[in-house]
């Protein structure tokens, strides 16, 4: 066998143990972010309803207000002209939305809520809440919640916020909801994820049948790896090119004998 040959199946082997099946990877994901590793409890029926209609999640635990825990990744916020780096695998907040349809946030407190409504930073929930609004991705906040942090509640032994700070309160809430941020129960956030994937899903589904009615139409390859035994199973490339999405592996192999071809590789989202 060719050394390039062994070299190349060598690295796809251990790319194919390390990327999720299609199936896997095509579902809508979401992410929530929990005050600490217990507010989660409750929400399990939300999880398992997600599960079933076909919705992944993902549970980010804040570890204080500038940094948190997805998985078994450190998150820290940017100081002031600076990076604050506690973890070189883990991306910065402003980073995390990039990978989820979507961000919930069973709970907001009146300083996160000031931060982003007025379109501060410095806190997870603020920068994360930031980017996935910049992005055109949905934000689910619960509305039914008191504006006090549970490290407050158990600290001052009270489960609301005074009139006036309750004013202030609802006053940011209107703010966030200018900018795009949706407000409902605690217990219908999974329900609301579920309907906005389900209509993201039949959009992408009717934008994809009227790009492929044309005559011009050319097929977006999904496939996470290719390889030069797939480049040598096609029967042709319509108008010598090959549409991918972005984040689509290319084998050196396959890369050399597309170039052999004449094939141009085009990179879409």
């Amino acid at each position: 066998m060719d050394v390039r040959q062994m070299i190349e199946s060598i690295t796809r082997e251990l790319l194919q143990s390390m990327i999720q099946s299609p199936r896997q990877e095509n579902k809508p994901k979401w992410l929530y972010i929990f005050c600490d590793s217990r507010a989660h409890e409750s929400f399990d029926d939300q999880f398992i309803a997600l599960q079933n209609n076909g919705v992944c999640h993902d549970i980010l635990f804040l570890d204080g207000e500038t940094s948190s825990w997805l998985g078994m990744h450190r998150i820290e916020c940017g100081g002031a002209g600076k990076i604050i780096t506690a973890d070189e695998y883990a991306p910065l907040p402003l980073e995390v939305p990039k990978e989820y349809d979507g961000v919930i946030l069973p709970e907001i407190d009146l300083d996160n809520a000031a931060r982003v409504a007025a379109g501060l930073k410095g806190t997870i929930k603020a920068e994360i809440v930031f980017s996935a609004l910049v992005l055109g991705k949905p934000v689910l906040i619960g509305e039914d919640v008191p504006g006090l942090k549970r490290s407050d509640r158990r600290c001052l032994k009270t489960l609301t916020l005074p009139p006036a700070y309750q004013k202030l309160f609802l006053r940011h809430i209107g703010a966030m909801k200018e900018l795009g941020v949706e407000f409902y129960p605690q217990k219908s956030l999974a329900e609301a994820a579920i309907r906005k994937s389900r209509a993201k899903a039949q959009t992408q589904a009717q934008t994809g049948e009227q790009s492929g009615s044309g005559a011009d139409a050319q097929t977006i390859v999904s496939a996470k790896l290719l390889t030069a035994e797939w480049v040598r199973a096609q029967a042709d490339f319509p108008d010598q090119q090959l549409v991918v999405r972005e984040g689509t592996i290319v084998s050196p192999l396959a890369t050399d004998l597309l170039k052999e071809k004449g094939i141009v590789v085009h990179y879409v989202r």
